[in-house]
This record gives C-alpha cells, structure tokens and sequence, in this order.
C-alpha cells in the first residue's frame, strides 16, 4: 500500500510548505544539490573538500546526503489497470508495468490519486523505504492484504524519503521511462546547509553556487533571464500601487497570456522533489522552483479574476477577513499588509495568496509578482497567523529590493517555457525609495579590524569573487553590494568578507599590539558574582529566565512605583510582551510551573535586571536579585516531620547571604501588594531599605496560577545594596578568634504585640559584651497582657580579653534591660 498526497495535474497555487528551520541550533536548513550546483559553477573536487572550504568560510555543511543509496529495487513505473479490491472498499488492485523480465506487477494500494496511465515509482520486494507512520528505514516485505498478495509498493515522496507527502502516490511525468532505476532518475548528492539568519541569499541554490565559486577561484555563470516580450505594453494590462511604502519596499509584476497549465516537465519535477516540493502545475511550479533558486518568493494570481486588473498594497482594514489558499477564513489585524484590488483583498503580502484570485484549470492570463516586504513585519504576521511558510523564511530574513526584479525576469522565461502564451512589454515596477547602498572600507579600518595587511590586488580580487563591485579610491575601496547581499552594510562586513574567504587560517600569527588593558575594579559585577556563589551555597539554584511577561502577571506581583511596563514591538511571545519592571515576576512563575511536575521542595534564585521606564528614552536597567520558596524545606524522612518553606527560610536566606558579605540586615515591618500583611518586612542595611521579604499572597499564586502554598520570596536591589554599604563583599579585616569562653543567659521579655524582634535585637547588639543574639521563642495568649508579647531571648556574653565574671555579665544583662525599658517599654516576665 502506499499513499502521499493527491497530485493533480494542476491545482491552486499552495505553497505553504513548513520551513526547515533546526531549533536547537537557531539554525537555517538548506538543500543544495550537487547536480542544481553544476548548472552554475564546476564542481570538480572531492565533494568532502567543497564541504571543508564552505564550512571554513561561514556556509556550514552539516552533511553530505546521497539520495536514493538505499532504496534498492524502486524504478519507474507505468499503470496498466486499476480493479476494485474484492473485499476492501478502499483498496484497489494496480496492474504495474516496471519493465521486469517477469512482466507486471500487482500491487495493492490505498492512495486516492492512482490512475490507470499513470508513472509512478515501483518499489520491489526487498526495497528499503521510509515508513510514513513510525519513522526509520525498512525493508519491503511481500505481504497479503485482506486475501490479496501484494507484489511491492506504488510510493509516495514520503516512503522514499524525498518529501512529507503522504496522502497519495507520487506521480510521475509522462517521458519517464518505464524502468529506470529510481536512484538514477531522482537520486543525486546533497549539501545539507546550516545556515546563519543573516545569509538568505543561501536559501537559494544559485547563492550557494556563488559561495562555491568564491571558495574555489571558479567562475559563476549566471542564469538567463532574458525573454521575448511580444505582448502588448504591460501598463495596458495591469497597473500596481504602494499605499504602505514603509512595509513594502518594492513592488514588481508582469503579465503573461494564453497560457496552457498543465503538468511541469521532468526536470522540473526532479528540481522541486529534490527540496521536498510536490509538483502541482507548471506555473506554479515555475514560482517554487525560482524561490528555490534565488531565494526569492513569488505569487501568481489569476489575472481575470483581479478587479480592474489594478494591483494595491496596503494595510487591510479593520475588520477585514480573507480566505486563503489553505481554506482558512482569516481575520487581519491593522498592521497585515495586504496585496488587493480596488474591492477586495486577494492575498497575504509574503505568506500566501488568496482563494479567490488562485491559478486554477481554466486560467490563460496570470500577473506574476515579485516584491520585496519588510522583513520584521513579514516575521510578526506570519507569528500571528502561525502561518511559518517557505516564503516567510526568505522575507523575514530582510531580502534586498534589487532581488525581485531579477527573480520577476527568470519566473517570466521559464514559464514562457513551460507553458507557452506571450508576455506583455516591459514589467511594472514600484519602487518608492531606490536602494542604492554604497560601503567605504578604509585601509586603516581592514588593518584595525582584521590586524593584517593585505595587498590591495588580494582585497579586489576577493571582493569580486564575491561579485562585488569594487573601486579602489584614496586610502580604501567604494563598494556596492550585489543585489542578493543584504549583510552587507557596514565597514565591518567587508572585512569578514575578506577574512572568511582569503582564510581566517592564514591569518598571522603574532604578538599583541597595543598596551594590554588593565584591570579595573568593578564592584557591581563582584557583588553580583558574590551574591550568587552565596545563595548556591545556602542550596538554592539558579534560574536564568527571559526578561519579558505580561502585564497582568507584573501588576499582580507588584514592583517599583512610578514606572511603566515598556511594550516591546516584536516580542517573542505573544503572550509576554512587556519588560519586566520586576525579576520577582519571572521567580515565581518558575516556581509555578515546577510545581505542576514537582511536588517536592523548590529554592530557587535569579539575578538579572528589572527594566524600568519612565516615559522618555531607554529604560533603566536596574540589577535585582531574588529568591523564592514552596514546598517542604527538606527531604521527606521518617526520622522527623519536614515542614513547608515560608517566610523565615526566605529571611534566613538573606541573613546568611549579607554575613557572607560582611553585612547585617535590620527586618522592619513593611507593606508590599505581592505579600501577606504581617509577612512582610523590609530589608533595610545602615538604614537604607534595599529590598522586601515576605509571603505572596493568595491572588498572586492565583495570577501565575500557583496551586501550593506558601510561596515565600525576598528581592533584594543590587544597586542600592551598593550604595547602602560601600563596597559590599570587599575584603574583611581578619579578627582573631577569641581564647575566653561565652556565657549564655535568656531572658523572657514582655512588650507591645507591635515591636519588633529586630529592634530588640539591634538594642543588645549595642552592648560590647553581647556577641550573639538570638530569639528562641514568641509566644501571646494566656499570662501575658492583652496587646503584647513574650519573646524569649538568648543572649551570648564573651570578651576579648578575659574571662567574664557573673557580676560583670549582671551589670551588662542589667544596662541591657534598662535601654529596653526606656526606648520600647519591655518588661521582664515574671
């Protein structure tokens, strides 16, 4: 059985293929095949040594594919009949001519599209296909399906592994010969690209051949796009306007008449296959197959069915819809541009056309667009309408407006051959601003830039293996990049032009010129760096999460007063626009999404920077810190209970964090929309507030949709830990550690429910003998007044000098409890 997509003899124009695009390396794939390659530069060496000096020059050959190595006995081969399966409604027994010496071949098969008459590839028992469901390679086995002996397998593109079509058999054209191996007929050597995104001229095979000609000293042998223009003045036919210059650069089109669609010739279906393209007619395929070559994406519309035959490129309105190609009824937002006529909109500027102007069986006339869109435009629709195509790839990346007309020129000679009609004189152009960029790479900057001297003739001639125009002129070259070269555009670009293709290997080798740059201090870098080497050690993790989030999610958590979330133009979700103005945004939405998987306890840390926006220029990139909790604190243990993480795993989070830096931090009650009233304190260092600790409160884990409680967090300002401390983390005078012992006492304090422990605690701290102070107990209810609280303090007494007696510890513990009576009312519990 087989099956791969129907293909008809000519359909709409539906070329909305998924790009290749490898995810894990941000990444562009291209497939440049060796036979394509030859038509424009000789290929003579070992394919491997290509690869090498392509990959050393930037264009990165990922591997060498041999197509067809595997498949064994698959041919061509021809239909004879086509009889319902006796006991299968969807099945049909195909009578396969493949030119064997045993005669034909019965096959069973599923796909819809089979036809008595039709070339199709035969594949034999034993052939090695791709299996279309599961993956993987395998051999062709002979198989009874539903009482039926199946001799082989008619194939889609998909079972030989040559494109994604599955739901139909893949058709061949009418010469092939019935017989001819398929390895010979389709098979060849493919250079798999992995290309950066500023090169889109290599998404077209003619741009890697100039890659190849330039690494090699060959000649590159342009294509021809010259054609007879026998038809009336293209002006006559058809007329094309820009309303929205600033997203469509250029506008090129021509007409073409009495043309005869029909199937594309064999070349042109080896051409498309080779890309994983299925053939749909010869006009169509003529666009694809041009794409493919230049890199350049181009449309054609039925040209009858274009109102007035009048062209507009503009903003569609609100609340416009439009039927593509893929049967989707869209709605437009302002920004879409649009391609339309006076009464309607017919297609989507650099993504696809619409249904109703698409080339169908019954089109003679067809206006043929090459344009140039703005690429980041391009990049938002096509993220917005998920519609990633071939086209969008090639836009996207920012094509040069020269490319179009060159493209227009070749799709209208290639058509005329294939499928006859005449075409109009001349071509419409609209090109509203001329790009007309002009480099000047100085002979200072080449030397700044790449530390070597290279003679002038090395410099042009390298340029113009590149078919770059270059002219030498006082102390540096003019260049005018080539129309396929949207990279280049500053000085610098011509350097790596030159470095990458003379060879970075051939770079000298030598000392350093100049004075070596000395070592400044930088003490926001060293705290930052300080920072998170203590919070690792206290056992939290770090977390490195993008700067962007909504600004739901940032009013819930609350931040900074007084500024505003800046939008970003082109996020890279759609969902998280905004740049934060608080990292705490990004913590606790880590924290809810590992719960969802992980019950279990979560510490984690972020450093990073908050972006704050007062209404005019960049915003303020202000370095924070924070920390979040949730879940127990340890390891589930039967040796005892482990409680959940809350507000104290955050505050002793940042208690040992500041005595890793040398400092204390004094915990003043504070309020802050994103904590719990009465979990919620203030850090505050030489009494200046340099962050907040507390627990979130229930609307914002309901906000980041957080379904486990507490969620414990403290953010600390970097900047003005900075400014509150001097030089936070700088060296520490190192202090001897005492010969005389300690004496602890407790002491049982009463005060008002408001005080707070921190402020006991900095009164004792005042005492020279006091070395350690610690709350060992809070405790309200029955014994103690209404309106207060005990809290049991202990105190460590120690001296540098001597060992303290109890008179002496009396007399501090007495001076203690005095300064506590006076300044906040505490009273001994009797």
């Amino acid at each position: 059985m087989s099956g791969s997509s129907p293909q008809a003899t000519f359909d709409s124009y539906r070329n909305f293929d998924l790009l290749h695009f490898d995810h894990q390396s941000q990444k562009v794939r291209m497939k440049a095949p060796i036979s394509w390659l030859k038509e424009y530069v000789d290929i003579t060496e070992p394919l491997q040594e290509v690869a090498h000096r392509l990959t050393m020059a930037g264009t990165e050959v990922g591997s060498i594919d041999q197509v067809g190595a595997e498949w064994g006995p698959v041919v061509v081969g021809h239909v004879q009949a086509v009889n319902p399966h006796p006991d299968a409604d969807r099945l049909q027994l195909v009578t396969v001519d493949f030119g064997g010496p045993e005669g034909p071949a019965e096959v069973v098969c599923g796909a819809p599209n089979v036809a008595e008459g039709q070339n199709i590839v035969y594949a034999g028992i034993g052939a090695m296909l791709t299996d279309p469901y599961k993956g993987g390679v395998s051999k062709l086995k002979r198989s009874k399906i539903r009482g039926v002996v199946s001799n082989g397998m008619v194939c889609s593109g998909k079972e030989l592994g040559i494109s994604d079509e599955h739901e139909g058999i893949l058709v061949l054209p009418e010469d092939a010969t019935v017989g001819t191996p398929m390895v010979d007929y389709l098979g060849d050597a493919i250079f798999d690209l992995e290309l950066t995104p500023n090169r889109p001229d290599c998404l077209g095979v003619l741009g890697v051949a100039r890659e190849v000609a330039a690494t090699s000293g060959k000649a590159i042998r342009e294509p021809d796009i010259t054609y007879p223009e026998e038809g009336p003045p293209v002006d006559s036919l058809a007329t094309i306007r820009i309303d929205d210059p600033d997203l469509c650069l250029r506008y090129t089109a021509t007409v073409l008449q009495n043309l005869k669609l029909g199937p594309s010739p064999e070349w042109l279906v080896k051409r498309l296959a080779t890309q994983g393209q299925a053939s749909i007619s010869n006009v169509v395929d003529v666009t694809n197959y041009v794409m493919f070559e230049y890199g350049q994406p181009l449309h054609a519309f039925d040209l009858d069915a274009v109102e007035n035959h009048a062209i507009v490129v503009r903003r569609s309105f609100e609340g416009e819809y439009l039927t593509t190609l893929d049967d989707v009824d869209r709605e437009l937002e302002p920004d879409t541009l649009v391609i339309a006529d006076p009464v309607k909109s017919i297609g989507l500027a650099g993504l696809m056309g619409g249904a109703n102007s698409e080339i169908s069986g019954s089109t003679v006339n067809v206006l043929l667009e090459s344009a140039t869109f703005k690429g980041s435009n391009n990049r938002i629709t096509a993220g917005r309408l998920d519609m990633k195509t071939e086209a969008t790839l090639r836009f996207e990346k920012g094509l040069r407006p020269g490319l179009s007309e060159v493209a227009l020129r070749r799709a209208t000679k290639l058509i005329l051959e294939v499928a006859g009609g005449t075409a109009a004189k001349g071509i419409l152009d609209a090109y509203p601003v001329k790009d007309d960029a002009i480099v000047t790479l100085t002979d200072e900057k080449l030397l700044k830039v790449m530390g070597v001297e290279y003679p002038q003739e090395q410099v042009i001639a390298t340029l113009e293996s590149l078919s770059i125009d270059v002219t030498r002129v006082a102390s540096g070259y003019e260049v005018r990049p080539p129309y396929w070269r949207p990279d280049i555009a500053i000085p610098e670009d011509l350097c790596e032009e030159i470095g990458r293709i003379v060879g970075y290997d051939d770079v000298p080798v030598t000392t350093l010129s100049g004075r070596v740059p000395t070592w400044e201090p930088s003490p926001d870098r060293d705290l930052r760096e300080k920072v998170r080497a203590s919070l690792a050690s206290h056992g939290l993790q770090e977390i490195i999460s993008y700067p962007t989030e909504s600004d739901s999610v940032m009013e819930a958590v609350g931040g900074p007063k007084g500024f505003s979330p800046l939008r970003l133009e082109n996020p890279m979700s759609q969902d998280q626009p905004f740049m934060r103005t608080t990292i705490r945004a990004s913590a606790f939405g880590a924290v809810a999404r590992n719960v969802r998987t992980w019950r279990g306890g979560i510490a984690l840390f972020e450093i990073g920077a908050a972006y704050l926006h007062s209404g005019e220029g960049l915003p303020e990139e202000r370095q924070m810190v924070v920390g979040a909790f949730n879940g127990p604190r340890d390891v589930d243990s039967w040796v005892a209970e482990s409680g959940d993480a809350d507000f104290y795993d955050a505050k002793g989070a940042v208690e040992g964090m500041l005595e890793d830096l040398g400092l204390q931090a004094v915990f003043e009650i504070a309020e802050d929309s994103a904590f719990e009233p009465g979990r919620c304190a203030a850090i505050v260092v030489n009494g200046k507030q340099v962050g907040v600790v507390g627990e979130a409160t229930r609307a914002v884990l309901e906000a980041i949709d957080c379904d486990r409680a507490p969620l414990a967090a403290f953010e600390i300002d970097l900047a003005a830990l900075v400014e509150a401390s001097g030089d936070p983390g700088a060296p520490r005078p190192y202090q001897l550690f005492t010969r005389y012992p300690s004496s602890v006492r407790d002491l049982a304090l009463v005060v008002d429910a408001g005080i707070s422990a921190g402020a006991i605690q900095a009164i004792i701290a005042k005492n020279r003998l006091s070395r350690q102070i610690d709350i060992v107990d809070v405790y309200s209810g029955k014994g103690v007044p209404e309106g207060k609280k005990s809290l049991a303090v202990r105190v460590h007494y120690q001296s540098d000098t001597k060992t303290l007696t109890a008179k002496e510890i009396e007399k501090a513990e007495a001076t203690i409890l005095k300064i506590l009576r006076q300044e906040l009312g505490a009273e001994l519990r009797s």
